[in-house]
């Protein structure tokens, strides 16, 4: 579970969202857009900027089947769903925020297209070849049996399918900077190396389509969804402790090389 991620009660996760979305001055009682609710509902590096890209590169098309892996308040899998027109099945393990991404989907007129499933990576509750696209964005550094979660994955896609993520794979040195983002201390902490991860994805039956490394383009531009937004501005600091410390750690990792910050599209053949 990500250090982003904290446990509320359901009514008090949409109380949050609420108050948040009132905060900034919107109206719940409007129709909100997902481009409206970015920088609250996308919890992973780079925020909506990489979601925008990595959907360019995992080349989503209407009549695709989507599953969104470790969705927490399903950000992706509105931004999928209004820009694409697919539908989205999510799989989260929290159940407060299973609740929270239930009401989002609510206020943007999209819980006809997106489906939220509480649920373990590890444990996928589909059938063999239901998907055409895996999509997960910065999950698997919480999940240290990565070929379970690989062959799970495989599992669930449909031949010719595409596994399409962004991930934080280990660098040159054990992380040394904590509170990150996604690891309140070295215990939560399971990252691997690229070339490791290429490896077992390859070991269970993908071939790459695309694996690269976006490290230096995210230093150049800022590696956190949001630090200390703007007055007027939602953030992640609606739900997240100690956030611009949290950001501030995870860049440093990624100037001293610590952490790599790496994106793919692996199909099955």
């Amino acid at each position: 579970m990500s250090s982003l991620r904290k446990h509320y009660s359901a009514g008090r996760i949409e109380e949050r969202i609420l108050a948040g979305i009132r905060a900034v001055g919107l109206n719940p009682e409007e129709r909100l857009s997902p481009e409206e609710l970015g920088a609250l509902d996308h919890f992973h590096t780079g925020g909506m900027r990489a979601s925008r890209e990595l959907l360019h590169v995992a080349r989503i098309r209407a009549e695709d089947r989507v599953l969104d892996i470790g969705a927490g308040l399903a950000g992706s899998a509105r931004m999928l769903a209004s820009a694409v027109g697919c539908r989205v099945d999510c799989i989260e393990m929290s159940p407060d925020y299973c609740a929270g991404a239930a009401l989002l989907n609510r206020l943007t007129g999209l819980e006809d297209r997106i489906k939220v499933y509480q649920g373990s990576a590890l444990d996928l509750p589909f059938p063999d070849a239901s998907f055409d696209v895996v999509w997960m964005q910065n999950v698997g550094m919480n999940i240290a049996d990565k070929r379970k979660l690989y062959e799970e994955i495989f599992r669930v896609l449909d031949r010719g399918g595409r596994f399409a993520f962004q991930e934080m794979a280990s660098g040159n040195a054990a992380p040394s900077y904590f509170p990150l983002p996604w690891a309140t201390d070295a215990t939560d902490n399971f990252l691997v190396g690229a070339e490791a991860m290429r490896s077992i994805l390859n070991g269970c039956g993908f071939s790459t389509e695309l694996f690269e490394d976006t490290s230096d383009a995210h230093l150049s531009r800022g590696v956190a969804n949001a630090t200390s937004a703007a007055p007027g501005q939602l953030s992640l600091a609606v739900f997240v402790d100690n956030l611009a410390q949290k950001a501030a750690n995870a860049r440093r990792s990624l100037e001293e090389g610590q952490v790599r910050l790496v994106r793919g599209v692996f199909r099955k053949n």
